[in-house]
């Protein structure tokens, strides 16, 4: 049961993992456009230079999820590459329930009256031909951390997995 559930977390992290992938390609294409406009043909535009940072910011806020499930977050390898197992398990674990839920928490909870706030006013860009909707990027804020909670129940799944293959006695399946 624990196994499905586990291989459910790591295709939707994958399927992140996907949109991020599609997400850098837009954003290396529009730098490409943006240089390409301003050094040949002295022109260029706000809202496509916004657009930039807009697509670092999806890429950033949803890739830390990616980034979790692949394993690729920091954490001080030099200790934990030493660790067996069963040990390594246990520090995922802990550093699961101890600091990714809270922080995310935080950030979730703490953010949503921000993009309230943006939302209610309408909030675009404050530069002439810069994007409208300003707050639809900031809603992303709340959005990929409780997405960050919900992947981070996957990791602990994957981890409680971990640790039980390698607390079961040799032989024993």
């Amino acid at each position: 049961m624990l196994e499905r559930m586990e291989r459910f977390f790591d295709t939707l992290a994958d399927w992140i993992g996907h949109v991020c992938g599609i997400l850098m390609l837009a954003m290396m294409l529009n730098v490409f456009y943006n240089v390409v406009m301003r050094y040949f043909f002295k022109s260029g535009s706000i809202g496509a230079q916004e657009l930039e940072w807009h697509f670092f910011s999806l890429i950033i806020l949803f890739g830390i999820s990616y980034a979790l499930k692949e394993d690729a977050h920091v954490r001080v390898d030099v200790v934990y590459d030493r660790l067996k197992p069963k040990n390594k398990a246990l520090v995922n674990l802990f550093g699961a329930v101890v600091f990714i839920v809270p922080i995310s928490v935080l950030i979730a909870t703490g953010s949503t009256e921000f993009v309230l706030e943006a939302f209610r006013s309408n909030e675009g860009s404050g530069d002439p031909g810069g994007l409208a909707y300003r707050w639809v990027i900031k809603a992303m804020i709340p959005l990929s951390f409780y997405l960050l909670l919900f992947i981070n129940l996957g990791f602990i799944i994957k981890n409680i997995n971990a640790y039980r293959a390698h607390s079961r006695p040799a032989g024993e399946a």
